[in-house]
């Protein structure tokens, strides 16, 4: 039987709602889930049935009036991730998979940490463990998260991208063909219009070749996703945030998944974020959420 751990996320968020909604669809009868969180904001849901146990976390902060970020939600919803951690690796879980936080609510509650990817970095025993994200056979991997556009030449090391190609290739096969993004546009033009192509990504590509990865590149962004879509690689590595998201969100015709891949287990959630303004109103999707656990109850071990 599989076990799988899922934090709720801030409780005045739509966390509890999606999760709720998923598992009710979901006719999983030969799964274990442990939910984390504000259980009281989940029950108002409804109640389920099957192989459902509850971990309640509380805090002394007051509620907020509204929902919107706040230390309560931050609090609770940290610690639910903090314990889900520790409960993954003690129970050897199939997969942790966390419902939307608020980075806000994470910060004004004292967290030092920016979101999950942070934390399960340092606690779950990987420094470079890599963001990606999934939509049927739409597959990318980022070299950097959340970094302002101007620190992103700096952030941008060879051997970065060569540990983000190789983490990417590990996740879905040691064969699968990784196509590299470039940084600039035109892949710099030669170097008119940035050299981040010819002295950092080019070499790394190079590199990555040598060590027996199947990658190529660096593809200007927009050639690079339509390559993508028309199925000429298995997975794209885009060096920034947007340039992912953006190209994967208007190619996806199935739900989004996050992935933190590299870690000691696997962690996967939906691709969304608390939607604090739907809130508590019953109008939330849960289909993101409900692809993240179909996707750990099928991957194989």
């Amino acid at each position: 039987m599989k076990k799988i751990i899922i934090t709720l996320g801030d409780p005045y968020g739509i966390g509890p709602e999606v999760t709720f909604k998923a598992l009710k669809k979901l006719n999983a009868k030969d799964a274990a889930f442990t939910l984390i969180g504000d259980v009281d904001a989940f029950k108002k849901s409804g109640a389920l049935e099957g192989n459902i146990s509850y971990i309640n976390i509380t805090s002394n902060y007051p509620a907020p009036q509204k929902r919107e970020p706040s230390k309560r939600g931050g609090e609770i919803s940290f610690k639910a991730v903090e314990k889900a951690i520790a409960l993954t690796e003690e129970l050897k879980a199939d997969a942790l998979i966390t419902a939307p936080i608020s980075k806000e609510a994470w910060q004004s509650a004292g967290v030092k940490y920016m979101g999950h990817t942070e934390i399960l970095r340092e606690r779950a025993g990987n420094p470079g463990a890599l963001m990606m994200f999934r939509s049927g056979r739409l597959c990318c991997g980022l070299v950097t998260e959340h970094y302002a556009l101007k620190d992103l030449s700096e952030a941008i090391t060879k051997e970065r991208i060569k540990e983000a190609a190789k983490t990417l290739a590990a996740q879905i096969a040691p064969e699968a063909l990784i196509e590299i993004s470039a940084l600039n546009p035109h892949c710099g033009d030669g170097g008119k219009i940035g050299s981040e192509e010819i002295k950092t990504i080019i070499p790394a590509v190079r590199e990555l070749q040598e060590a027996g990865i199947n990658a190529a590149g660096p593809y200007p962004v927009d050639a690079l996703w339509l390559r993508h879509i028309n199925a000429k690689n298995d997975a794209v590595l885009m060096m920034y945030h947007d340039a992912a998201l953006l190209g994967l969100k208007l190619a996806a015709k199935e739900p989004v998944i996050h992935i933190t891949a590299g870690l000691k287990f696997l962690r996967l959630s939906p691709a969304h974020g608390t939607a604090f303004d739907i809130a508590g109103q019953n109008a939330a999707n849960e289909s993101s959420m409900l692809a993240a656990i179909e996707y750990a109850l099928q991957r194989k071990q």
